[in-house]
This record gives structure tokens, sequence and C-alpha cells, in this order.
């Protein structure tokens, strides 16, 4: 990949760093800077960087101090997971990065109790008379987002007849044409269908605006004003988190890994592995809490 390659990618991901994940400017600026400084020193192959690469990356940070190490290898595994997150790559080369002193962190998520709280204020829209149909517009964003973990990229550009009524799933193509199945389920088609009486017949999208698709900035925005209507504060909600939160209630279900893999289109189960972190943690939590032995020390003398 040439340097003005990686740029354009660099850019692409400090704008979702922006927009979706409401990074600071200063986390912006430290993220670029470090990004178009590895850029050079891989002569413009960060796009493409493999483990070699990466290997030999990280060792001219040898004489760094670790918080500068830490810091450069955040920015570069989060850059390398919006590639595969965005079908930009077919891995995840990102377990290559040195993690200096550092745990892998977990993504965000929300209990199903929140989730519930989201649909409550969909439907109290809805009964709104009259009808608005931004409103089913919403549901079967949400009914997508959380019922089939489509990524925020999948679910703006869905044409408009992605969406069967008589078909459970779609087929999605990802980069190098590799495809994968999405279970859809009997809420989300009904929730598309209503939606799709409003979209015209000559949209080539299942959510149009202007002359395209919906963009990722707006979902993200439609996001955070539905947590805030539902009283979730906004940070904790956004496409990503609702495609977390279906894996992660997935795999709490009993889900097999490997089908998550393939539903949620991972190349590398490494990336699906993150979700068995999540869950552990939890279960943790459950017996620090919940355990007989936390009534035996709270008797204890």
């Amino acid at each position: 990949m040439s340097r003005s390659g990686d740029r354009a990618l660099i850019e692409r991901f400090l704008e979702m760093m922006s927009a979706e994940a409401g990074a600071s400017a200063n986390t912006i600026s430290a993220y670029a800077t470090d990004l178009r400084l590895a850029s050079e020193a891989l002569d413009g192959g960060l796009g493409d960087a493999d483990a070699a690469a990466l290997a030999r990356l990280s060792d001219g940070w040898a004489d760094l101090s670790r918080s500068t190490v830490a810091r450069k290898s955040s920015a570069l595994r989060r850059f390398y997971a919006f590639l595969a997150e965005e079908g930009m790559r077919d891995d995840d080369p990102g377990r290559y990065l040195p993690r200096p002193g550092s745990a892998r962190s977990l993504p965000k998520i929300l209990s199903i109790d929140d989730v519930g709280k989201l649909f409550a204020a969909i439907a109290e829209r809805q009964a709104r008379i009259p009808p608005d149909p931004r409103d089913l517009r919403l549901a079967a964003l949400v009914e997508l987002l959380y019922g089939s973990g489509l990524r925020a990229t999948e679910l703006v550009s869905l044409p408009r007849n992605a969406v069967a009524s008589d078909r459970p799933f779609l087929i999605l193509t990802g980069k190098g044409g590799r495809e994968r199945l999405v279970p859809i389920s009997d809420r989300a088609r009904a929730a598309v269908a209503v939606w799709r009486d409003h979209v015209p017949a000559s949209s080539l999208w299942l959510f149009p605006s202007g002359r395209r698709h919906l963009t990722r900035i707006r979902l993200y925005q439609i996001m955070k004003a539905l947590a805030a209507e539902a009283g979730i504060p906004p940070d904790r909600v956004s496409p990503h988190v609702l495609r977390h939160a279906f894996a992660t209630h997935l795999l709490a279900g009993g889900a097999d890994l490997r089908a998550l893999q393939s539903m949620l289109g991972h190349a590398d189960i490494a990336t699906t592995e993150i979700y068995t972190h999540v869950e552990s943690s939890r279960l943790v939590e459950l017996v620090n809490q919940r355990h007989p032995l936390v009534d035996l020390r709270t008797r204890s003398p």
C-alpha cells in the first residue's frame, strides 16, 4: 500500500474515533502522530503490515518509555481492529504488538435491562399520534443492530430489498469476496417491512438519506439521542456497543464461539474470543458478590 493509501485509512480511522468513540482532541492528535510515524517507518505499508513488519516497527521502540510504547501499541491495535471490523483487512495483526504492562481492553457492553430500556423508548415513540416515519426507521435500525450484530457500515449501506420477509437471514459480502450468513430475527424482519413501506420504490438503499444512504456519523448521533431518551448515559451507547451486546448476550445464552465468529464476520477467532473475557469478568464479579463465602467473611469476627 502507498503512503497516500495509508493516509486515507488513517483519516477514516480518526473520523471514527472522533465521531463514534468520542475520543478527545488530544487523543485524536496523539493517535494521528503515532500512526503517521508508523506509516513512514514502514514506507507506506502500515495498512498491509504483517507480523514481521510490526516486529520490525516495535523493535524501533526499544529506547522509548513503557508508557510511550503502550500508547503507540494502543493506537495501532485500535487502528487494525477498525480495519478488520470494517472488512478492510482479513485479519487483525494487533496481537503481534507489545503490551507493556497493559491489560487487553474489554468492549463496552449493555445489560439486557439496558437494551430493554432502548426498546421501551422506541415503543413510546411509536405510540405517538400522528406516527413519525423516523420512529419506524429507528426501530428497524436498532432491531438489526442488536438482533443481528451488523457493523455500522453494513447496516447503513443495506440495499432496499436486502431483508426479505420470507427469509430469516441475509448474505453479506466482505473484503475479498468473503461471504457470511447473518441471521435476521422475526422482530427485525417485521420492523424492516413496516419501515420499507415508507422508503421510495426507486431507492437503492433501505435507509436512504439525500442521494445516498444514511451515514455512519448520523447513525451514531441517532443512537446517542435514543440513549438519552432511555435514561442511559449517551457515552455508553453506539452502533458498535449494540453489536457487542448482540455478541455478549448470545454467548451468555450458550452460543458456540465458532458460530458467533461466523455471524460477526471475524476472520480470526482471536477477535471473537474477547467476548469470552467479558463473560469471565462477569463470572468473577458474580463469585465475589454471590458466593456463600462472602456471607461467611461477613460473619467472621
